[in-house]
């Protein structure tokens, strides 16, 4: 019978016990864990207001830009369990970042507009992608971007241009920029450029979940266009392996005035 070395027989001896290997991919996913939350409007939510009147004559290009009515979107809450939509939370700096998000899959955001309104209204893109801008309007629209470290874009896009043209962010920007068509003046939206995986919108319910998250103490901001920041420095502790829930986040009334 071959001998067996000292290597063998520690393999075969942890084998037969059943610990097996940690594969450094394993033993690294222990250090990272997720929050996840909802921003929620602390008081009756306020009635929508009309932007543009449905068949309103006055409005440029009515017969697309007042097809229907439409709300402003400057502050977006649900009237059923008050969640705050376009809320940015994202993290100033990232230190150390999940093997698995160093690079984005997806190599590009869309950013189209319909019915003379951009879809979507806030939207994160990291700096190795690059934003999509389409149209679906029989309209001109331009896009024109107020970065504060990019350089900045203005152009025409033709109407129902569905090839798009591209815009490319490749330094991370300190807050949201604002996005705008001076065709309609109506018509804004807010993209931030981060160089990290750990950012993210609220959505529709004002909910939210960043995954992946180093353990420890992160700090975050938290941004909404109507306020500016609502916090500078929101610290959220992540344990490995868990989702940290930090259940409704409320935002008083007052900080929307």
């Amino acid at each position: 019978m071959q001998k067996m070395n000292i290597s063998q027989i520690l393999v075969a001896a942890i084998l037969i016990s059943g610990v097996g290997f940690l594969s450094p991919l394993d033993a690294n996913a222990e250090g990272w864990g997720s929050v996840t939350g909802q921003f929620v409007f602390d008081g009756p939510v306020p009635k929508p207001v009309i932007q543009r009147t449905k068949g309103d004559p006055s409005v440029k290009d009515s017969a697309v830009c007042a097809a229907e009515d439409h709300f402003n979107k400057d502050l977006v809450i649900n009237p059923e369990n008050k969640g705050i939509q376009n809320v940015f939370m994202y993290m100033r700096k990232a230190n150390d970042i999940h093997p698995d998000l160093k690079e984005s899959k997806e190599k590009s955001v869309v950013f189209d507009q319909k019915g003379c309104t951009f879809y979507p209204h806030s939207l994160i893109v990291r700096t190795d992608q690059k934003v999509l801008v389409k149209s679906d309007d029989p309209v001109a629209h331009n896009t024109h971007t107020f970065p504060i470290k990019n350089q900045a874009v203005n152009f025409i896009l033709a109407p129902n241009d569905r090839e798009g043209k591209e815009v490319a962010n490749v330094i991370p920007e300190i807050l949201p920029m604002q996005v705008k068509c001076d065709i309609h003046p109506w018509m804004t939206a807010y993209w931030f450029v981060t160089d990290h995986p750990y950012a993210v919108v609220s959505d529709k319910d004002g909910k939210f979940i960043i995954e992946k998250l180093p353990e420890g103490k992160n700090d975050f901001r938290i941004w909404h266009e109507k306020v500016g920041y609502v916090e500078r420095k929101f610290t959220v502790d992540i344990k490995p392996g868990e989702t940290l829930d930090l259940g409704e986040i409320k935002i008083s009334p007052a900080k929307f005035k």
